[in-house]
């Protein structure tokens, strides 16, 4: 089952298996339909329809289309986290360099295929075309909170501001990478990667 967003996204929390299935579909509807229609076209009723489920269904978890866009936000950032997590079991003690390449390639694959990101992804980009440093910051103490461990370091505010920076330097540029080209230009990526790494350096060597 895909993650369930926190209760505080929620008007309601789910507390059976049932209502919790129903929340995903909810958010599953809503992600494939900013895909097809876009976020103005959005609709509370559009959604129930999609996930099959009653319209009061969809008013017990949410008050308006805004606060369904933030929960699949939200969903968003609970599953790549557990996607990053997966891929460092996997890395074994492979430093800072394969940690950065984890989280990267992660958020480019959901760049690439998770429905309805492209235009919410972290919560960025609600409303469309806003630029928000809540959500960036949001996914930086996350990343501290996930690889302090990992690279044998404290959480502490110096390395809170560097994943900070790391963040908001990645986010602009891959965004960049996608308006050129639909599946992420390699170059830009690349120079990403070669950007991020020339900086961590400095910070975490």
């Amino acid at each position: 089952m895909k993650p369930v967003p926190h209760a505080t996204s929620l008007r309601r929390a789910p507390v059976q298996r049932r209502s919790a299935e129903r929340l995903t579909r909810i958010l599953d509807a809503c992600a494939d339909l900013l895909d097809e229609v876009g976020y103005d076209a959005l609709s509370t009723r559009a959604v129930a329809l999609r996930a099959g489920v009653p319209i009061g269904s969809v008013y017990r978890f949410f008050g308006n289309k805004r606060q369904m866009a933030d929960a699949l936000a939200q969903r968003n950032l609970e599953r790549f986290t557990e996607q990053v997590t997966e891929r460092l079991k996997s890395a074994g003690e492979g430093g800072w360099r394969s940690a950065m390449d984890a989280v990267l390639d992660e958020y480019l694959a959901m760049k690439r295929t998770a429905p309805g990101f492209s235009l919410v992804d972290f919560g960025n980009q609600i409303p469309v075309g806003a630029r928000s440093a809540e959500p960036n910051t949001r996914v930086a103490d996350r990343l501290t909170d996930l690889l302090s461990g990992y690279l044998g370091r404290e959480p502490d505010d110096d390395l809170r501001r560097a994943f900070l920076i790391a963040v908001e330097t990645a986010d602009t540029l891959v965004h960049l990478a996608f308006r050129v080209a639909p599946e992420g230009d390699e170059k830009i990526i690349g120079e990403a990667r070669e950007l991020l790494r020339a900086y961590l350096a400095r910070v975490l060597d």
